[in-house]
């Protein structure tokens, strides 16, 4: 029998909040899945910037800065989602891997490690990464449940666009990889 899993799994997927989403949390965002399978699945918002930049995360983990620590102060720490917020995540390209990473394709891993951050602030760490406190979570066919009520859009990743800093861009951009124009839809959600 064939394993249809991968067919209907939406990992290494941008998640785009419709404009009919208002939840607090997730309204206009862009949420990388890294994992999903008949479990649930799990995401980090990728758009939505905190007041904390990388240094802070430095400082509170006495992380030392080998390199100008200028870039880390301008680089925002990311809000990636309302579960395990006081859990740091890295989403970082694959040319390398640290304790506790996870490949999601041969592109892109995600990991918790205090390792990789040790490396980031010597300069010995992956060339592209976003770091994010919490993730985003749905239980098992919570997410189906919610595309399929036009909650969300789903678009493939782009890692140029995943590792982007321009936050407030990001959704629109995402958008634009499926000819959508978000500015187009509107907030009231219809069914038919």
């Amino acid at each position: 029998m064939a394993d249809t899993t991968h067919s209907t799994s939406l990992e290494n997927q941008f998640l785009i909040a419709m404009p009919q989403l208002v939840d607090p949390y997730f309204a206009n965002t862009v949420t990388y899945l890294w994992k999903h399978n008949d479990q649930g699945a799990l995401g980090i918002v990728v758009n939505k910037p905190l007041p904390a930049c990388i240094a802070d995360i430095f400082d509170e983990l006495d992380i030392s800065c080998t390199i100008a620590v200028g870039p880390f102060r301008s680089r925002s720490v990311l809000a990636g989602g309302p579960v395990e917020r006081d859990k740091g995540f890295i989403v970082h390209d694959s040319r390398r891997s640290w304790d506790s990473s996870i490949e999601v394709t041969a592109d892109i891993s995600v990991c918790t490690s205090k390792t990789i951050l040790q490396a980031i602030a010597t300069g010995q760490g992956p060339e592209n990464y976003l770091v994010a406190l919490g993730c985003a979570g749905w239980e098992a066919g919570q997410l189906e449940r919610e595309i399929s009520e036009n909650a969300w859009l789903t678009a493939p990743a782009d890692t140029e666009l995943l590792f982007s800093t321009d936050y407030a861009g990001k959704a629109a951009s995402a958008a634009a990889i499926l000819g959508i124009d978000l500015k187009q839809i509107s907030p009231e959600a219809g069914h038919s």
